[in-house]
């Protein structure tokens, strides 16, 4: 099994039922191939980003521990943040 550590940055615009609704979009992309998702699960909340990205300052940041028996999970995770056009970015580093 691999880990791996995966943070993305969400649009500060978006209301409280939007935001749960796109991490829980995006995280069961991670479950529903069988990977874990660890406890470690940690919102950063609402931070001001380095530079402007899409010119926006500002940004929700999420990190999350991922346990996974293949690679498949975390491929369809980042295919569906290139997608979607709510994330602004996403990291994702091999443990």
């Amino acid at each position: 099994m691999k880990k791996y550590e995966i943070m993305y940055i969400l649009n500060a615009n978006l209301t409280e039922e939007e935001r749960t609704a796109l991490q829980e979009k995006l995280h069961g992309c991670l479950t529903s191939n069988g990977d874990t998702v660890e406890v470690n699960e940690k919102d950063w909340g609402l931070r001001e980003l380095a530079y402007p990205i899409n010119f926006q300052s500002n940004g929700y940041y999420v990190v999350l521990t991922v346990e996974a028996g293949n690679d498949e999970g975390v491929k369809e995770f980042k295919r569906l943040c290139r997608i979607e056009t709510n994330v602004l970015r996403e990291m994702v580093i091999t443990l």
